[in-house]
């Protein structure tokens, strides 16, 4: 989860997030190479005495600036495509769960099961536990096993949600009467914290998001006891 002044983004807990944070680191390296190029410019500039007034045109410098432009969009362009296939539909889900938003609380149903569904409340401060995140703890988690494909169908009953766990680098808008599709794959157990990213009323800072990730069989045991 996200620590006080913390700058870069969460620990990755899926592939998904982990190419995400390479496309970030590379496409971070290469705004920093035209940045200094253009500062060094820019001080050249202004601190050089040497000038030529009688230059009307220089073919040369302008198909530079025009081919490097290109070069570095393409060099962007293609890991972002790659990442864009990546994120895309698992052809074979082993589990499917679907989110729904409401003002101001999520439900949660997972598919496969007959009758498994429950809603999600934040737990108010002063009723939570000691050692539990304020604002982020909820009084139902959303229990997946791990490393197994995910696929979760998210939508919205009232109006506009977004279902977002940056860790797991998910984040889909939960639109009413309209169902958005995210994949991904938890590869190590653990708690996982996300928020409702967009604006939903008053109460729209209270509707957390929780994931626990466990190992198939705990996963198994859960879901028994939840529908006994």
């Amino acid at each position: 989860m996200a620590h006080p002044f913390q700058l870069g983004f969460q620990d990755a807990m899926s592939p998904i997030m982990e190419e995400l944070l390479h496309f970030h680191d590379h496409t971070l390296m290469i705004v920093f190479l035209i940045s200094t190029l253009v500062l060094y410019i820019i001080t050249l500039m202004m601190t050089t005495k040497l000038t030529y007034t009688n230059t009307m045109n220089a073919q040369e410098v302008e198909m530079i600036w025009t081919i490097l432009p290109a070069i570095v969009l393409i060099t962007i362009a293609l890991p972002s495509l790659r990442v864009l296939y990546l994120m895309d539909e698992i052809s074979n889900p082993h589990l499917t769960i679907k989110a729904m938003g409401h003002q101001w609380y999520w439900t949660y149903e997972y598919t496969d099961y007959e009758n498994l569904e429950f809603d999600s409340y934040m737990i108010p401060t002063q009723d939570l536990p000691n050692g539990h995140f304020r604002l982020l703890e909820v009084d139902h988690r959303m229990v997946m096993p791990m490393e197994s494909p995910i696929r979760m169908l998210i939508s919205a009953e009232d109006v506009l949600h977004s279902w977002a766990v940056p860790s797991l680098g998910v984040k889909a808008d939960a639109v009413p009467g309209r169902l958005n599709q995210s994949t991904f794959i938890i590869t190590r157990p653990g708690v996982f914290y996300g928020q409702c990213s967009e604006i939903c009323g008053a109460n729209h800072s209270f509707m957390p998001i929780v994931v626990e990730s466990v190992p198939l069989k705990h996963f198994e045991n859960w879901s028994s006891l939840m529908l006994s």
